[in-house]
């Protein structure tokens, strides 16, 4: 008899201490030579520029003997230098869960949009609760557009996905493959790369169908964030299945990340056409650049989504709680609000975030728990509402999305329905 394992993933972020090398984010009015010349009088490195289009943004680096704290203060006060902050890093983590959907264990393979995924997954309750099928039919919509995965990468060559796939970005070791399956070596790959066999929890968020050695090697440790990133996407995909996804990994297998590298992945979506950027991780404070980023991506028609945090409180988390970022949290398959999911003033809208059926890497496929597994719905429907009409930005698809079934005052519009989302567009558009 085989048993059946969930891959439980949801990524909020804590905040991690500090690594060996100090590293700051730094604004030079004076661009590349300006810093350098910072650099050199208070002997620090200049690291990468991050992106932003005026040339002035940079991570800089100080050896673990200084404290960044007190390094803040004299690097402020050099010509050239705006602001300054602290490049935090972040670990991504989840709810815990112990059912397995029953839809996991469904492998035979239908067609989805040209490719053949698991019945499981393209059938699955979630898709029906927002009526991603129906509205797909009625309205002739399946996505278009490119939206943005800023998470741990993608599998590229996942059947289900391969063929939306365009050209990512690896932040974390600045390589233009986001294939998330490159941060294994040899003997990692041959142990995950088995086949499908049975459901086992991966993490204590997670659970895939894998092999046993499988699931114990990616128990913690290293790759205990591996395969977030292709879930995400595989949402994203299960919504707007002809959208194109871009990956941009910002966070490594053991799902950490630094908000530099979330501050570049925005600005390089922007700079390459993404019309959506879907962000499935949440930490407790915010950032001052990456508020400029997200406000840079909405001035040029880029809709931002970002998921609610797994904490069960009524707290603020970024990005969600930014004003031009759509906050998405968790519900039930009974429209109710999911246990471990946040509530309150940064949620704009549900969508279904528990059990949720998606892509894993090497052709696979998990049952997934938390907001991050909420947030691609909506980022899903905003490639539908793409599709609609290009014309449609943050503010407009934030509109129409807010066009859902009414859960609770602390699920801000309510639980996500793809039909009067893309209904409420049709109709808004036509006066644009």
């Amino acid at each position: 008899m085989k048993r059946w394992i969930i891959v439980l993933l949801f990524m909020a972020a804590s905040v991690l201490p500090s690594a060996a090398e100090q590293r700051l984010i730094v604004r030079d009015n004076l661009g590349l030579n300006g810093i350098r010349l910072t650099c050199a009088i208070l002997n620090c490195t200049p690291g990468q520029s991050l992106g932003d289009p005026d040339g002035q943004l940079f991570l800089v680096t100080t050896n673990d003997l200084v404290s960044p704290t007190a390094f803040l203060t004299p690097l402020a006060s050099q010509l050239g230098v705006v602001s300054v902050e602290v490049d935090r890093q972040l670990r991504l983590v989840g709810p815990f869960s112990t059912s397995i959907p029953e839809t996991l264990t469904d492998s035979n393979l239908v067609v989805y949009y040209g490719a053949p995924v698991w019945n499981g997954y393209a059938n699955q309750p979630a898709s029906r609760i927002v009526r991603a099928a129906e509205t797909q039919n009625a309205f002739h919509v399946t996505g278009a557009g490119t939206v943005a995965m800023i998470d741990t990468g993608v599998d590229t060559e996942h059947p289900a996905l391969s063929v939306v796939l365009v050209p990512g970005y690896d932040f974390t070791n600045n390589t233009p493959n986001a294939d998330e399956k490159g941060a294994l070596n040899h003997s990692s790959a041959a142990v995950l790369d088995g086949g499908p066999t049975e459901a086992l929890f991966v993490n204590p968020s997670t659970l895939a169908v894998v092999n046993q050695t499988t699931a114990t090697f990616l128990s913690g440790g290293p790759y205990s964030g591996f395969g977030h990133g292709t879930m995400t996407a595989g949402v994203v995909h299960l919504v707007a299945p002809t959208a194109k996804i871009m990956p941009l990994k910002a966070f490594g297998s053991d799902g950490a990340g630094y908000v530099s590298n979330i501050v570049r992945a925005v600005y390089y979506a922007v700079g390459r056409g993404s019309k959506v950027i879907s962000m499935s991780f949440s930490f407790d404070s915010s950032s001052k650049e990456l508020v400029k980023a997200i406000n840079y991506a909405n001035g040029r028609g880029v809709i931002c989504v970002a998921s609610a945090g797994n904490d069960g409180a009524n707290v603020l988390v970024y990005p969600a709680a930014l004003s031009h970022v759509m906050g998405v949290a968790s519900t039930t398959d009974y429209d109710t609000r999911s246990n471990f999911s946040n509530y309150g003033s940064d949620v704009w809208v549900a969508a279904p975030g528990e059990g949720i059926i998606s892509t894993y890497p090497y052709g696979t496929y998990s049952a997934a728990w938390g907001t991050s597994f909420s947030a691609p719905f909506v980022a899903g429907t905003a490639a539908l509402l793409v599709d609609v009409s290009a014309n449609v930005n943050q503010q407009k698809a934030a509109q129409a999305i807010a066009h859902a079934k009414w859960v609770s005052s602390d699920m801000g519009n309510g639980r996500l329905d793809t039909y009067t989302a893309v209904q409420a567009w049709i109709s808004t558009s036509r006066w644009y």
